[in-house]
């Protein structure tokens, strides 16, 4: 990683928390949003955020990291700004599809990963492989263009 993180500090809880900039960057929005699709294998993934001009570029950047993970040609359904209740719900209706959700607050950048029953990741569900993934620096990036995914603007009904 370009800008190193304390991985053991920072991916914890159920995704990233830290200071921004100084613990946490946007960097690792993008890591984590690839490093999901990759560990848990995800064809889709419905990402949201805040709406805080602060947390745009976290958002931006888990729908880049996750289009972008080797070869698995993920669906980012964009939820936009949202809070946590919406995200929940717009995974639900698309069938109990993972969700990732970025916050901040107070200057504190929080990223959130979700498994398809909306439980915040765990040690145990496979934030630990996340983490290590990081740590080792083991870049996700697409296998060819035909391995890209693709972001697709959340639409309420649509599947």
């Amino acid at each position: 990683m370009l800008s190193p993180i304390d991985t053991d500090a920072v991916i914890r809880d159920g995704g990233a928390t830290g200071r921004f900039p100084h613990e946490i960057h946007s960097g690792v929005a993008w890591w984590m949003a690839a490093g999901y699709v990759v560990t848990a294998r995800l064809d889709a993934l419905v990402v949201a955020y805040d709406g805080q001009s602060a947390t745009a570029e976290f958002f931006d950047r888990m729908c880049l990291g996750a289009i972008n993970a080797q070869h698995y040609a993920c669906l980012v359904i964009d939820r936009g700004v949202a809070d946590r209740e919406d995200l929940l719900a717009a995974m639900k209706e698309r069938g109990r599809v993972p969700g990732m959700y970025a916050a901040t607050r107070n200057g504190t950048a929080t990223l959130t990963l979700f498994d398809q029953d909306g439980v915040p990741l765990t040690e145990r569900t496979g934030l630990h492989l996340i983490r290590r993934m990081i740590a080792e620096d083991r870049v996700p990036i697409p296998v060819n263009a035909g391995s890209k995914g693709r972001v697709q603007r959340y639409e309420v009904g649509a599947r």
